[in-house]
This record gives C-alpha cells, structure tokens and sequence, in this order.
C-alpha cells in the first residue's frame, strides 16, 4: 500500500489542495487616462413634477395621412419654480430620447380618440423634440381610462395655470405704456413752457 492509499481522504484532499494552489499576485495598474465626472443636467432641475403616469404617444404624419408611433415612457408635467408656467415632457424608456416637449397654452384642448376612452389627441403648435419646433397633431393612450381621467384633468389645471400667468402679464404690461404716456405728457408741458418763455424774451 502506498502512503497516500494508507492516508486519510481528508488529508489526500488537503495535500492536493495545497499542491494546486497558487500564491496570487496582487497587480495594480494606474490609469493611463483619467476620467472625470460628467454633470448631465435633463433641463429638470429648475423645475417641479406636478404628474406623472405611463403612456404612449403618437404622432399623425400628414404625408402618409397616419399615426406613428413616437415612443413610450413616462410623461410628465412640469412647473417651473420661477416663471411657475407648466410644460408636458415625455421622454422613451431606456434611451430616454424625447419624443413630447412643449408648454400647455389655452389653445390646447383633449379631445376623445375615436374608439377608445383611454386615449386623447390635441394640437400643438410648437413642439420641441430634436431641437426641431414642430407643429404637430399628437394622441396619446393610457393603460386604461381611469389614468386617461387623470390625465385629462392635469393637463387642464396645467392649461388653466398658464393661462391665467398670461393674463397677468398682459396686464402689467398696459399700465407700463400709461405710465410711458404720463412722462410723454409731462416732457411736452415742459417744452411748451420753455418755448413760451423764449417768446417772451423776444
């Protein structure tokens, strides 16, 4: 009998363990280039999520006279914390590519998609997608008619919201031009007296 015959298993076991194992070295190797951290801003920061649900979107092209698919994702409304006007932003899952970006105006109304209770089409004026303003028509379609309810009375309260700031601000802007007429008015009194004046001295 050999000695490893005469061993036990355990032990056999150890020693070829031990024959097979091998010291690992322990490698660094620095970079060659470094890389630095990369700040992606989304356009986001400077605003607040007011909604948001699943969905996909679709455009109709007028040429082929039919709707295309534009992605589907997360759309979003968003208020801005300065100005507070409110934009819809969809972006596709994954690539995060935008495919819906544009501000709600008071033109802007939802109306049912025929044959469905869970989908919407509106026209947009200018929507920025690929750095291209586009109008365009578009629809979007919910899972169910339930988050197309919801949806509906967001975007409303968004419309509203913008079109009260725009009221507003075409308000402010009439008492400017009077205040503009009233420096106009008192610049022309002021002339008209020097003009006498001069009459008199001749």
């Amino acid at each position: 009998m050999s000695e490893l015959e005469n061993k036990p298993v355990a032990a056999v076991e150890d020693a070829q363990e031990e024959e097979e194992t091998v010291e690992s070295v322990d490698v660094h190797f620095e970079p060659v280039v470094k890389l630095e951290d990369v700040v992606v801003k989304t356009h986001e920061e400077d605003e607040t999520e007011i909604f948001k649900m699943r969905a996909k979107l679709f455009r109709f092209d007028q040429e082929a006279k039919e709707w295309k698919e534009r992605g589907t994702g997360d759309v979003k409304l968003l208020k801005h914390k300065e100005n507070c006007k409110v934009r819809l932003l969809m972006r596709r899952d994954k690539t995060l590519k935008v495919c819906a970006n544009h501000y709600i105006t008071e033109e802007m109304v939802l109306s049912p998609n025929v044959g469905s209770d869970r989908s919407w089409v509106w026209n947009v004026a200018a929507d920025l997608v690929d750095d291209e303003v586009e109008r365009q028509l578009l629809a979007i379609r919910f899972a169910n008619s339930d988050n197309a309810g919801k949806f509906k009375e967001a975007f409303e309260d968004a419309r509203d919201n913008n079109k009260k700031l725009a009221g507003s601000a075409a308000e402010s802007k009439p008492e400017a031009s009077d205040e503009d007429d009233n420096e106009s008015g008192s610049d022309a009194e002021e002339e008209d007296e020097k003009t006498e004046e001069a009459e008199k001295k001749d």
